[in-house]
């Protein structure tokens, strides 16, 4: 056989050997990349995504979109040719797999963690907006998640509203922790709570709990590395009972990331006139009860995604601005957002088309 001809044949078996060894050995990544944008104003799978009952609201025009990324699964053994297209593809990111399931986390706990953030982010979504407009809502503390194996399980439960710690009243979830700490493992801590049942049994017949009863743990030292604080084994959260009904329809979805984009879909039903003035906006941030607009993940598909929808402007966390603005899609203008007011004060520059003074993100933040 000819020298030329043997070494072609070695290169093409060398080839095929490195191309069959790319697509059968898995590599520790996943992928990240744009998922579906739903207009907040509109309607998702035949029904309107916030429903409003018991309040007058307002006709409303353009786009307010939440943003979303869609992920490969936990189960998912992405082989190295997969990892090397997707590192030259420009609408997906390429992230090691811990970073989406940290821990062995599995695809099923991960499902779960996003649906009690896409919960909570609803809950201050609408707290949120209607702080804004200076609607009351009344707000208490709970336990929102009781640990397994922990002195809590069997005495408190997820719901129960908290109204006291060793008889000194709280107001806010730091509250209790606080009282928690102030005592030295193996001691014994009074809780005052409104049981989850008496407490949804008030709100059901639209009268005040008042049936409460004394529940007492016994604290454990805490499992975290070097630390040795008293612990009893639960999350506290917040509450709200809110003066009408709001409803917020959109299956499929987790994660705490649309919080800022429902907060301003709500504000805009709840107020005459329209908030984009007909313009397409797209933006994401997660938003905490006082209108706070904090940082997500996966900007640069989000970004993505809302422009080939055909997103004009994109309401950017302060903190995502940097990443964000060093692959901005062609035609969307990134703007910074740091409150719901932030939000609203470029939604005015937007709708009169003083663009020139929206806060736009830079490489710097």
């Amino acid at each position: 056989m000819p020298r030329r001809t043997a070494t072609m044949l070695a290169s093409t078996l060398m080839l095929i050997a490195l191309l069959c060894a790319g697509l059968l050995i898995p590599v520790p990544y996943a992928e990240m990349s744009p998922g579906p944008t739903v207009n907040t104003l509109g309607d998702h799978q035949g029904e309107p995504v916030l429903q409003i009952a018991g309040h007058k609201t307002y006709p409303t025009d353009g786009h307010l979109n939440m943003t979303t990324v869609r992920v490969t699964s936990a189960d998912f053994r992405m082989n190295l040719v997969e990892a090397v297209y997707g590192w030259l593809a420009h609408d997906s990111k390429i992230v090691p797999h811990d970073t989406l399931y940290p821990d062995g986390k599995t695809e099923q706990q991960s499902t779960q963690e996003n649906a009690e953030e896409f919960s909570q982010s609803q809950e201050s979504a609408k707290v949120a907006a209607l702080k804004k407009l200076r609607i009351p809502v009344k707000s208490w503390v709970i336990v929102s998640t009781v640990v397994k194996d922990s002195p809590a399980q069997g005495r408190l439960h997820a719901g129960d509203v908290i109204k006291a710690v060793d008889g000194t009243a709280v107001r806010q979830p730091s509250d209790v922790a606080k009282l928690i700490t102030k005592h030295k493992p193996g001691q014994n801590v009074v809780f005052t709570v409104v049981p989850v049942k008496e407490q949804a049994a008030a709100e059901k017949e639209h009268r005040t709990a008042t049936r409460t009863q004394d529940v007492t743990v016994t604290t454990k030292i805490s499992d975290d590395s070097g630390a040795r604080r008293a612990v009893v084994g639960i999350s506290p959260g917040t509450d709200h009972t809110y003066p009408f009904s709001i409803d917020i329809k959109l299956a499929d979805v987790g994660g705490p990331s649309a919080g800022l984009m429902f907060a301003l879909g709500i504000y805009d039903k709840l107020t005459p006139g329209s908030l984009t003035g007909g313009k397409f906006v797209a933006g994401t941030g997660t938003i905490d009860d006082n209108g706070t607009v904090g940082p997500i993940g996966g900007i640069e598909m989000k970004t993505v995604g809302a422009r080939s929808r055909g997103a004009q402007y994109f309401l950017t966390p302060a903190d995502n601005c940097a990443a964000a603005a060093k692959d901005t899609p062609s035609g969307l203008t990134l703007v910074k957002v740091k409150t719901i007011g932030d939000a609203l004060g470029a939604l005015k520059d937007i709708r009169s088309g003083d663009t020139a003074a929206l806060p736009k993100c830079t490489t710097k933040g």
